[in-house]
C-alpha cells in the first residue's frame, strides 16, 4: 500500500513540478530578467567592470535549468506528501482519500510556504549580499520546521481537544496554539532586509507575487492528482463514480 503512494505522490509531484514550471517561465521569468537587469545597471553605475560571468548561462537557467529544478523539487514534494498522507488518513477526521488530499495539500501550502513566507518573503536571485546567502538559508529553514512541528503539534492537540470538547472548539484552540508558536518564533528570529532602497518595487511585487503562484499551482496540482490516484489506490473506485445506465422501459406493441 506505501509503495503504491509513494508512486502517486511522484506521479503528483511530477505533474506539479512541470505546471509549476510553465506558470515560472511565463510569470516569474521576466521579473528575474529586470531584477538582473538592475544589478548590471547599478554595477555599471558604479563603474565596476570585474563582473564574473555565471557559470550557468541564462539562457540555460531558464529552460534546462528551470525545468530540471522544478521536477526534483516537485517530485520530493511528491514523495514527502505520500508519506505525510499515509501518516494522516484515518486519524484526523473521517474524509475520504480524496478529501483527505485536498485539505493536506491546503495544509502544506500554509504551513511549508505561507507562513515561512511571511517572514522571510522571497527575493529575485540578483537581490541580497552573497556572503549572507548560508545565514539567509539557514534561518529560512528554522522557520519552516518551526512550522511544521508547530503544526505537527496542533494537530495533536485538536486530537486530544476532540475527546472532551466539539470539533469546532478543539480546530480553534490547536489553531490559536499554532499561531501563537509561529507568531514567536517570528519575532524570535533575525530579520533579513537586504533588498537595496532604489530597487524597483513593482518588479520586487511582481517577483514575489509570481512565486505565491508558483507554489499554489505546485500544491494544488499535488493535491488534485494524488487524490485521484490516491482513491483509486485506497477504495478501488474512481474519485466520479460511474453512472449506471438507465434502463429503458420495453417498447410496447
Amino acid at each position: 500500500m506505501l509503495r503504491n503512494l509513494l508512486i502517486c505522490g511522484l506521479i503528483a509531484g511530477l505533474c506539479g513540478g512541470l505546471l509549476a514550471t510553465g506558470f515560472a517561465r511565463v510569470v516569474g521569468e521576466r521579473q528575474v530578467d529586470r531584477a538582473i537587469a538592475f544589478e548590471q545597471q547599478q554595477a555599471t553605475s558604479a563603474h565596476d567592470h570585474q563582473e564574473e560571468a555565471p557559470v550557468v548561462s541564462r539562457a540555460v537557467q531558464k529552460s534546462f535549468g528551470l525545468v530540471t529544478a522544478a521536477v526534483v523539487y516537485g517530485l520530493s514534494l511528491g514523495g514527502l506528501f505520500a508519506l505525510a498522507f499515509a501518516a494522516v488518513y484515518g486519524r484526523v477526521g473521517r474524509a475520504s482519500p480524496a478529501r483527505t488530499s485536498v485539505l493536506l495539500a491546503a495544509f502544506a501550502f500554509v504551513v511549508v510556504f505561507i507562513v515561512p513566507f511571511v517572514k522571510y518573503p522571497a527575493n529575485p536571485p540578483s537581490v541580497g549580499d552573497p556572503d549572507t546567502i548560508g545565514k539567509r538559508t539557514a534561518v529560512y529553514l528554522v522557520m519552516i520546521l518551526v512550522s511544521v512541528l508547530a503544526a505537527v503539534a496542533a494537530l495533536r492537540l485538536r486530537g486530544l481537544l476532540a475527546e472532551r470538547r466539539s470539533g469546532s472548539t478543539a480546530t480553534l484552540a490547536a489553531s490559536a496554539a499554532y499561531l501563537v508558536v509561529v507568531v514567536v518564533a517570528g519575532l524570535a528570529l533575525p530579520s533579513v532586509h537586504e533588498v537595496p532602497e532604489t530597487f524597483p518595487a513593482e518588479t520586487l511585487f511582481r517577483f514575489r507575487e509570481a512565486s505565491i503562484g508558483m507554489q499554489a499551482v505546485l500544491w494544488t496540482t499535488i493535491g488534485l492528482v494524488f487524490a485521484a490516484t490516491a482513491q483509486r489506490v485506497m477504495t478501488g473506485q474512481p474519485i466520479i463514480p460511474r453512472r449506471r445506465p438507465v434502463a429503458l422501459p420495453a417498447a410496447s406493441d
